[in-house]
Order: C-alpha cells, then sequence, then structure tokens
C-alpha cells in the first residue's frame, strides 16, 4: 500500500510539475477512488478536512464540521457522545470521535428521512 502511494504521489508531482492548465496522470484505482470522494464532495459544497490521525478542532470547527451549532455541539459533548479533552480553559475535539459521531448518526438520519418522504406520500405532497 504504501509503495503504491509513493509512486501515485510521484507521479502527480511530475505531473504537476510539467505545468500547463490540465494534467494527466496514471494512478492506482484506489488513489483514483480517494481523489473522486474529495472532489465529489467539493463539487456539491462540502468541506473536505485532511488530518493526521489524531487531529483535535475547536467546539465551533466541529459545529462546522458538523453542519450544527456551537451550542449543540456543547450538549453532545456533555451527553458524551462526542470524546473531548480539556487544554486549560479550551475544549479539543478528536476528528475521530466526529467521523464516529456522523457514521452512527448516518442510518438514523436515513431512516427519519424515510418516514419524512413516506408522509410526505400519505399526505399527497408529492407529485
Amino acid at each position: 500500500m504504501t509503495e503504491m502511494l509513493a509512486r501515485d504521489v510521484e507521479a502527480v508531482h511530475r505531473a504537476l510539475d510539467a505545468g500547463g492548465d490540465e494534467v494527466q496522470v496514471s494512478l492506482s484505482r484506489e488513489t483514483a477512488e480517494l481523489l473522486a470522494r474529495v472532489v465529489d464532495a467539493r463539487a456539491r459544497g462540502q468541506q473536505v478536512l485532511v488530518t493526521r490521525g489524531h487531529a483535535e478542532v475547536t467546539p465551533s470547527e466541529a459545529a462546522e464540521l458538523l453542519g450544527m451549532s456551537r451550542p449543540q455541539v456543547r450538549k453532545l459533548m456533555d451527553q458524551g457522545v462526542l470524546d473531548f479533552r480539556k487544554v486549560g480553559a479550551h475544549h479539543r475535539i478528536r476528528v475521530s470521535s466526529i467521523r464516529a459521531f456522523l457514521d452512527a448518526e448516518r442510518p438514523r438520519r436515513r431512516a427519519a428521512l424515510e418516514d419524512l418522504a413516506d408522509l410526505q406520500d400519505e399526505l399527497g405532497l408529492t407529485e
């Protein structure tokens, strides 16, 4: 895996060093799939966060990543849903904790959206 990524990184840098507005490069499927997910997210207007293993963010940054208010993030912290630590008087939330929260919430949100769609159909609100 590491050897393949190293090869892909070198190929990308060589292609970028060649200049020009467009770049052609041959990448492994795994790297291409990763890049496609990043580009897809940006095309949908989403932010992309690339971090190291134990990266931490402030509650305000976590709120932005989660698409909710800072007070709601604090509520999740107080409930023990988001792991955090204090640095002096400041709170830091691990990005891995945010990812775990999002992964756990995805099925619940999907079910809620399905229920909402069913209700809309029952009420004749959809065409």
